[in-house]
């Protein structure tokens, strides 16, 4: 009899080995189908989440959940992929124009002669500025041969980012398709996690929502429409390389330094080179778009949460900086999910979450 139980526990170990290693196997193969396109699956989901309330709104309205989700998919694609293309087709040929610039030879601009008018300095900063010309000059002939390795790099990056927006584009017509399938779909997660966190993961469910919902609008929404009122304001002034300086202040505010820093020496620059009025204008449109991070974001992105407005601008900085413009949102995600959890552990859960 031991012997027998010896050998059904050796088919038992075995069988479960099998199984082990088949369903590893399984695993492997599916992550490796997947990864290549696990970018656009996350923005998919992304996307679906925080478009989710105007799609459910527009398909009530219509009573036709089909049309409301390709009229959400037709909107984004409209107003949100039109403007990042432009930013980024504007960084291409601002690059460009570095390039052609390294390659013909830097060289410093004449100053203009209405500099001589300024009141108290004006004439001293115009001699200055030609006396810089000849010094200057020089030194940047001999520095450009050595920055065009760097220029390459920047056509690199441009071209990276019009890869990235293919990407996103591929992204927004896949959250289309996740629309209507999109409760089914929460209620499976909503399952999961309460294995996991019971009695609490429909409710970190519900806060991933509204995570994500408030981050892609305090954070992406606020920096792209910056960068989109900017780049007007560049266009319009005449500023060279309008559309990389565009596309800097988008990074900029989405990595939450601001694009308040890139803007006060092109206004700098607007003093120096234009007439008093129009960079009194200029001046007069940009302070206000600069500003305007410091008043929306705290305001959409902890509408709605417990969450401290400190855990999430730290889970947006840390999740960017460990993980990309997806991280983004994980960041905040998770530190949302573990304060609470953390709360829920210190207030002594009634419910008995452990």
């Amino acid at each position: 009899m031991p012997e027998i139980d010896t050998q059904k526990d050796q088919t038992v170990a075995i069988d479960l080995a099998i199984r082990i290693s088949l369903l590893t196997l399984l695993a492997y193969l599916s992550f490796a189908i997947v990864a290549p396109v696990l970018t656009i699956l996350v923005w998919s989901a992304i996307l679906t989440v925080a478009l989710y309330p105007i799609y459910r709104w527009l398909a009530y309205r219509l009573n036709s959940p089909k049309f409301a989700a390709a009229f959400v998919t037709l909107l984004c694609m409209f107003v949100v992929l039109a403007p990042v293309t432009w930013l980024g087709f504007g960084l291409l040929n601002g690059v460009e124009v570095i390039v052609q610039k390294l390659d013909s030879g830097l060289s410093i601009p004449a100053p203009p002669e209405s500099i001589k008018d300024w009141p108290i300095a004006g004439d001293q900063i115009y001699r200055l500025w030609t006396r810089a010309i000849t010094d200057i000059s020089s030194q940047l002939a001999e520095l450009a041969p050595a920055l065009k390795p760097v220029a390459g790099w920047l056509l690199q990056v441009a071209s990276n980012v019009l890869i990235g927006l293919l990407k996103f584009l591929l992204s927004i017509i896949v959250a289309g398709f996740l629309f209507c399938p999109g409760p089914k779909l929460v209620k499976v997660l909503a399952r999961i996690m309460e294995r996991v966190l019971n009695p609490r993961g429909t409710e970190m469910v519900e806060l991933a929502g509204a995570t994500i919902r408030n981050i892609s609008r305090g954070v992406l929404g606020v920096a792209l429409l910056q960068s989109f009122l900017g780049g007007i304001g560049f266009l319009v002034a005449g500023v060279p390389g309008a559309g990389i300086f565009a596309f800097a202040s988008l990074v900029l505010g989405i990595l939450q330094i601001g694009p308040g820093v890139l803007f006060l020496p092109i206004l700098v620059w607007s003093w120096m080179t234009q007439e008093a009025l129009h960079a009194l204008l200029f001046t007069a449109y940009m302070v206000p778009i600069g500003l305007l991070d410091n008043v929306l974001r705290p305001i959409l992105m902890t509408r709605g949460l417990t969450t401290p407005m400190l855990v999430i601008v730290i889970g947006v900085i840390g999740g960017t900086i460990a993980y990309g413009i997806i991280g983004l949102f994980v960041g905040p995600i998770i530190l949302s999910v573990a304060w609470e959890l953390g709360q829920a552990w210190m207030n002594g859960n009634k419910s008995g979450t452990a």
